[in-house]
């Protein structure tokens, strides 16, 4: 794929990479199907019709190739592998509809609807085929380890550069979230800003590990985990992530899940479990804003779906719950961000803040994110706050703070985790009551909704320092960087050169 002029890097390779593996695991998966069913005596209705399956025109190693290939891919009307003149790939699998909502005729045609061939020489295009043939999609082993490795190419795809990033939430951050809320067999499971599907992915393997019978396994496969994911590119990504890892027909709706009236989401549009990534500090357009209340329309993107999450909670029979990462400046912002908060703490129970530590998201986003776990249990009574500190080895390195090198792990969750059922305060754990969050004036008028609060059980800061603390950090820094003096001074003297010339 490097040799082709047509691609730059890898946020276009991935995709492209992506599209061809979708087809050929979708034949993969008809085939096993259609033998299932003629042994079952019951007519096969393929998704995918000839001569534009794969096993047609990429099966072969000797089939189509060069210029004939990308004529049938790209074009409208193409010569077809078999001779006739017909629409080419592209068009024919976006003019799928499927006679039942969601299919996989609806999935076929919504992913190659915003799919770009982006590959200019045929004979290079053959080959990555030929290579993808080579891969059993009906081998559990293959896919397993196929999955895995999937993973770490999204990985890369983030730390590449440009939006990429933003949909890549860190694989332990999502885990802690799902540990915490602990979705359960029968629940729905909603994410309005899905990304390439970490969320999702990672509650079906948490729900898979639930089902005991047959009617579990049906249960989660249609009905459970459902997406939003406006962007083409990602949902593609997406789609191809949760297949792999064994969602059937995912139900992911490509549109922007911001397009409907907050007023018009009555119970059956809503769902048990949120938990998501929204996008930070974005912008939607004037068209979005006229789905929200006069007084909480804003065009930060994250306060949009911190309000979408808030009417998309179940009430009864069990109230619905939520887990969102937000930015350190929902917790602080005020104006219509702090209405909306206002709103949160009195029509919800925000139970918990877990604070992240700094660069968490880096390389995409170096700034500080916090997470949210509200339910719709009625309103907030306390907020408990847990200060995640950075990692022991971080803390010994010039700059502690994470990186695309040193990601956050899972097991650093371990302490919250243990604290999470059992809360008591300690050096990282504290809590507030409402009132001291909600600040109105002497008319009533709401004046502040500050959550950026600092932990009062951690180590102080500098101003509120005793005379004799400040004198002694003073003292110790400064030995610390003679020490580091001396290390330079023999460095340059090991180099053979001499530390006053360099002076």
């Amino acid at each position: 794929m490097r040799k082709d002029k047509g691609l730059n890097g890898d946020l276009d390779r991935l995709p492209m990479i992506t599209w061809i593996m979708f087809l050929k695991l979708l034949d993969d998966q008809e085939q096993v199907r259609e033998a299932e069913a003629r042994l079952a005596g019951k007519k096969f209705q393929p998704t995918i019709e000839p001569p534009y399956r794969w096993r047609d025109w990429a099966a072969k190693e000797s089939g189509i190739t060069g210029p004939e290939l990308i004529a049938f891919v790209n074009h409208d009307e193409a010569v077809r592998p078999n001779g006739t003149r017909g629409p080419g790939l592209f068009a024919y699998l976006r003019s799928l509809s499927g006679a039942e909502e969601r299919d996989r005729h609806d999935v076929v045609a919504t992913v190659f609807k915003g799919t770009v061939n982006r590959m200019l020489n045929g004979y290079l295009l053959r080959d990555v085929i030929n290579r993808i043939n080579e891969i059993r999609f009906d081998s559990t082993e293959e896919i397993h380890t196929l999955a895995f490795l999937y993973e770490s190419l999204l990985k890369e795809m983030r730390d590449a550069a440009g939006d990429s990033g933003e949909f890549y939430t860190p694989r332990a951050v999502i885990k802690f979230m799902i540990q915490v809320t602990d979705p359960q067999i029968g629940e729905t499971v909603l994410d309005p800003a899905a990304g390439t599907g970490g969320f999702l992915v990672e509650t079906f393997k948490h729900l898979s590990a639930q089902c005991k019978k047959a009617e579990d396994f049906e249960r989660l496969q249609k009905g459970t985990l459902f997406g939003f994911e406006a962007k083409p590119m990602p949902f593609l990504l997406c789609q191809m992530n949760m297949l792999l890892h064994g969602i059937e027909t995912p139900e992911v709706d490509a549109g922007n899940a911001l397009r409907f009236p907050l007023r018009e989401i009555g119970e059956r549009d809503r769902v048990d479990i949120v938990l998501t990534n929204p996008p930070f500090g974005g912008e939607e357009e004037r068209g979005i804003l006229g789905n929200f209340p006069d007084d909480k329309q804003t065009t930060e993107t994250a306060l949009l779906f911190l309000q979408l999450i808030m009417r998309k909670l179940r009430r009864s029979p069990k109230p619905g719950r939520a887990g969102i990462i937000v930015p350190n400046g929902t917790l602080f912002g005020d104006g219509v961000c702090a209405r909306i908060k206002e709103e949160l703490l009195k029509g919800f129970n925000l139970h918990t803040i877990v604070r992240l530590p700094l660069g968490v998201f880096a390389p995409y986003a170096d700034i500080e994110t916090n997470l949210l776990f509200f339910d719709r249990s009625g309103p907030t009574k306390e907020i408990w706050f847990y200060e995640i500190p950075i990692a022991e080895e971080h803390q010994q390195k010039r700059n502690p703070k994470y990186s695309k090198t040193r990601p956050m792990r899972f097991e650093e969750f371990a302490d919250c985790l243990a604290w999470w059922k059992e809360r008591k305060e300690n050096e990282h754990a504290w809590r507030v009551r409402p009132e001291e969050v909600l600040k109105y004036d002497d008319t009533g008028l709401l004046v502040s909704a500050n959550l950026d609060l600092k932990n009062p059980n951690g180590p102080q800061d500098a101003e509120h320092l005793p005379p004799e603390q400040l004198v002694d950090g003073i003292l110790s820094k400064e030995k610390r960087i003679m020490e580091i003096m001396e290390e330079v001074k023999e460095a340059l003297q090991g180099n053979g050169l001499s530390w006053v010339s360099r002076q």
